[in-house]
C-alpha cells in the first residue's frame, strides 16, 4: 500500500506509543515480580495496570499492523487467482474489515464507553474509570477504518496494485 505523508506519521506515531507502552509494561511487571519475591510485599496494582496496558498494546498493535498490511493471513486461495480478481479479492476483504471495525469497534466501542462511565464502573486498585482502559477500542476502530480505506482507494486508484 502506497504511504501518504499523514498515514507515515500516524504509524510513526503509533510505533512510538507501542514501543513507550512496552516499556511501562516490562517496568511494571519487574517491579511486581522484585515486590512479591524480594521485598515480600506484593504491589497492589501492578497486576491491574499490566493487564490494561496489555489491552492498550493489543489494540494498537492490531490498528498498527492493518496499517502495514502484515496481519496473518491464509493466503493459498489468493495465489491461485488472476492479478484482477486477487485485487476484486483484496478490496472486498478490506472492505469487510472497514465495516467490521465501524460496528464492532467503533460504535460498539463508543457504546462500551459510554455504558461505563455511565456506570461509573471504576478499577479495583487503580481507582480509574474503566472507560478510559475501554477508549482504546474506538480508537483503534478508527485507525483500522482509516488504513482500510486508504487501502481500498489504492487498491481502486491502481489497476495494477496487488
Amino acid at each position: 500500500m502506497q504511504g501518504s505523508r499523514l498515514k507515515n506519521r500516524i504509524d510513526t506515531m503509533i510505533a512510538h506509543a507501542l514501543v513507550l507502552l512496552m516499556a511501562l509494561m516490562v517496568i511494571n511487571v519487574s517491579w511486581q515480580v522484585a515486590s512479591r519475591y524480594v521485598f515480600q510485599n506484593p504491589s497492589s496494582f501492578t497486576d491491574e495496570l499490566a493487564r490494561y496496558m496489555l489491552i492498550w498494546v493489543g489494540m494498537l498493535g492490531a490498528a498498527y499492523v492493518a496499517g502495514k498490511d502484515e496481519h496473518l493471513a491464509i493466503d493459498i486461495l489468493m495465489n491461485k487467482m488472476n492479478e484482477e480478481n486477487r485485487r476484486k479479492t483484496k478490496v472486498l476483504i478490506h472492505f469487510l474489515v472497514l465495516i467490521f471495525a465501524l460496528a464492532a469497534m467503533v460504535i460498539g466501542g463508543i457504546n462500551l464507553v459510554y455504558i461505563t462511565f455511565t456506570l461509573g464502573q471504576t478499577s479495583a486498585a487503580l481507582k480509574i474509570s474503566l472507560a478510559y482502559v475501554y477508549m482504546i477500542i474506538p480508537f483503534s476502530g478508527l485507525l483500522v477504518m482509516y488504513y482500510q480505506a486508504l487501502a481500498i482507494q489504492y487498491l481502486l486508484s491502481n489497476p495494477k496494485a496487488d
